[in-house]
């Protein structure tokens, strides 16, 4: 089964690769990554997909907890959640398949970035399904290049997934200061 994890993680050098080897390790192949700074400094929030059973995604969060520099890992996998990913995508849109490009940005309320004569940079956001379609319904049309950023993940409700310590919001955690 799929599972998504979130890790809140030590914002330093090697935390990534650290992350990374114990996935590698445990052979565990990460079917996407996304690293990005949070509203607390000093912390990185990191979203992993990766396929396994339940029990062996326990076994794995036990084992990033072992890490020093992991702070919080929490499985969205059975919570209601919003997720969200981006890709860019560069088409062949000569004129005379242009409008046809166009018309399939607007239905999925993608962006054009870039234009060229030959070419255009559409951008789309949305969950991964919608993602994969608008791939799909591209993909006759000629897609040039494509990047996609990964899966961003965030539970629902008013809960954050790791409040800062005594509810200050001063954005310093327990690690931080062990340090």
């Amino acid at each position: 089964m799929r599972h998504t994890l979130v890790a809140l993680v030590e914002d330093k050098p090697g935390v990534l690769n650290r992350v990374a080897s114990l996935f590698r390790r445990r052979a565990f192949n990460i079917e996407s990554l996304t690293v990005g700074h949070t509203e607390q400094p000093g912390l990185s929030r990191m979203t992993i997909v990766v396929d396994g059973d339940d029990i062996a995604i326990e076994r794995l969060i036990a084992y990033l907890y072992k890490l020093v520099n992991v702070v919080h890992v929490e499985d969205l996998t059975h919570v209601p959640a919003v997720t969200r990913d981006l890709a860019m995508i560069k088409v062949a849109a000569p004129p005379e398949t242009r409008t046809q490009v166009m018309q399939v940005v607007d239905v999925y309320r993608a962006r054009i970035v870039d234009v060229t004569s030959q070419s255009l940079i559409i951008e789309v956001t949305g969950d991964e399904e919608k993602i994969e379609s608008f791939v799909e319904v591209l993909r006759p049309l000629g897609i040039l290049e494509m990047v996609r950023t990964g899966l961003l993940a965030m539970s629902r409700g008013g809960a954050p997934l790791y409040p800062p310590p005594n509810g200050n919001g001063n954005g310093h955690h327990a690690a931080a200061s062990a340090d």
